[in-house]
């Protein structure tokens, strides 16, 4: 295998003899477990962990290796390599930490395109496509559509659900497919390019899975039916994989989200809500927040109709979780300097009592 199956190019070459790097060997993460990962290379599949250097000189979880990133390390044996360095990314998927005050979490780097799976049947939700988008649009990768399950529901409820996410999402490929009868793998199978790499986003039981054994051509991953009890998916996916397709494409899976937090995001809602973003350039006030200020040219669009009520919404939504993980990471900095502080003035305590 050569790294250029694996994604690298001219481009990453030039960042690693910027860095230094060209005495080590040079890899892509395709999996990880609790900060042990499996890095692959053009010598085989290793497993890796970070330099205490790495560990002491990062700042947050965030300058830890991902899927999807290359790195530098050295190879001692197929069970212990050390990663010295991880190569500048072109692209970050992340999320809001689930469950952590303040914290982002990466969901995989240097990605070209994302594929927001939902499936026709019970998971169909413009509202989440659009927190999708966000995601990728502040991330810097170009979102596919993919509306799974269609052999589902009949040719009409198709016809209205792709009706409905084209009255609120403009510009964006939609993919309406069926992972039993394999309908519409020929129009995915067109868009996915040798040596890009594609990340599936979605929640549990969309069909991920399944996409992705039909697209490889093997039986990779571990599918699963919907629960009949919840009318929900089942994790089968536990842990983020990179793999080379048939045609080769490299693919990431991911576990289903049930959370999609939206983290830093400013520049991705304004693509994402352009029309909104337009409207807003005509209110009164600079410092408009388009909730109930008079001359507010937001507002004023919704009550005609020429913005989708649903859609401003969820816009409105979205810019207050944003406000609140901002804040929350500024406080979250301020009580990590406070710590800091407080073991810097510990240390000199003692010193003192030495003396």
């Amino acid at each position: 295998m050569k790294l250029e199956d694996l994604g690298y190019n001219d481009k990453l070459e030039k960042l690693r003899y910027q860095h230094n790097l060209n005495d080590l060997e040079i890899g892509r993460v395709i999996s990880e477990y609790k900060e042990r990962y499996i890095v692959k290379t053009e010598k085989g599949e290793y497993e890796a962990e970070i330099t205490g250097n790495l560990r002491f000189s990062s700042k947050s979880r965030e300058d830890f290796p991902a899927v999807g990133d290359w790195v530098a390390l050295t190879i001692h044996d197929p069970d212990f390599s050390i990663i010295h360095s991880i190569l500048p990314r072109f692209s970050v998927i992340s999320r809001k930490a689930v469950g952590k005050f303040g914290e982002t979490q990466i969901i995989a780097t240097n990605i070209d395109y994302a594929l927001l799976v939902q499936a026709a049947d019970r998971d169909f939700n413009v509202n989440r496509l659009e927190r999708y988008l966000t995601i990728c649009n502040s991330s810097k990768v170009c979102p596919i559509i993919v509306l799974s399950k269609i052999d589902l529901i009949d040719e009409y409820q198709t016809f209205e659900i792709l009706e409905n996410i084209k009255s609120r999402i403009k510009n964006v490929p939609i993919i309406a497919l069926s992972n039993e009868s394999q309908a519409g793998y020929d129009k995915i199978k067109t868009v996915i390019e040798k040596g890009k790499t594609y990340c599936m986003l979605g929640s549990s039981g969309v069909g991920k899975s399944s996409l992705l054994n039909n697209l490889s051509g093997k039986s990779l991953m571990r599918t699963d039916t919907i629960s009949q009890s919840t009318n929900k998916g089942r994790h089968v996916t536990s842990h983020r994989e990179l793999i080379i397709l048939e045609n080769g494409g490299i693919l990431v899976d991911n576990p289903g989200m049930r959370e999609v937090g939206i983290a830093d995001a400013t520049n991705g809602l304004e693509i994402t809500f352009d029309l909104i973003i337009t409207h807003s350039q005509n209110c009164k006030f600079k410092d408009c927040t388009h909730t109930n200020e008079k001359g507010c040219s937001v507002i004023e669009a919704v009550e005609k109709g020429e913005i989708d009520t649903a859609s401003y919404e969820n816009y409105m939504k979205m810019e207050r979780e944003i406000a609140h993980f901002e804040s929350s990471v500024v406080e979250r900095r301020k009580k990590d300097k406070d710590f800091g502080k407080m073991i810097k003035n510990y240390k000199k305590d003692i010193k003192k009592n030495k003396h």
